[in-house]
């Protein structure tokens, strides 16, 4: 099925269509991604491909981090594709945050979800997350944080600080310099 598509993102209302060359995909994001692609050009999207008896869709995703901690989320009993693209539009470092401590109200938040769900998505991802801290999805060190979270301050989405983050040699540098380090490459990352 497909993993990845690449073309132009065309939002109406509440939909994306990412027109393939000439071929419209439509692909359930969540309402964050959404709000990144309106006037964008192109977009790149991790696709998961869910089957259906009576439809096959579409889940698209900026990241493959994002798309991993949703399909974990699917694992879950009682978990649907709609579901867990809410909790994983909630942004993936508050999402890890969540299941490590056991915060059961960022999950009730989520239409759809109880308590009692909540308990069982933080019990199963729990176990899970010891691999997933290895696709290196969070700051790792107090410097990196620091910035992670003034860039969250400045309004910039969970994608695009740890694409941000990837890219930055956090090293023998100030706080000050790492958040303007970072504002350079999300900024030339727009362009």
């Amino acid at each position: 099925m497909f993993a990845f598509l690449s073309g132009k993102p065309i939002v109406l209302r509440d939909r994306l269509i990412l027109d393939v060359n000439g071929v419209g995909y439509d692909v359930d994001v969540s309402t964050e991604t959404l709000s990144e692609l309106i006037g964008n050009d192109l977009a790149s999207l991790y696709i998961y491909t869910y089957v259906r008896e009576d439809r096959i869709e579409l889940y698209g995703f900026i990241t493959p981090e994002e798309k991993e901690l949703f399909t974990l989320l699917l694992d879950v009993s009682g978990v649907g594709p709609k579901t867990a693209l809410a909790i994983v539009g909630r942004g993936t470092h508050a999402l890890i945050e969540a299941v490590q401590q056991a915060n059961v109200s960022f999950f009730t938040s989520v239409p759809r979800v109880g308590k009692k769900s909540a308990q069982k998505i933080i019990i199963e991802l729990k176990s899970k997350l010891g691999g997933i801290k290895d696709l290196d999805l969070g700051p790792k060190t107090p410097l990196e944080q620091d910035i992670a979270e003034a860039l969250t301050t400045l309004g910039f989405s969970d994608a695009d600080i740890s694409s941000a983050m990837s890219s930055m040699d956090t090293e023998n540098i100030s706080l000050e310099q790492g958040v303007q380090q970072a504002i350079k490459l999300l900024g030339s990352a727009r362009k």
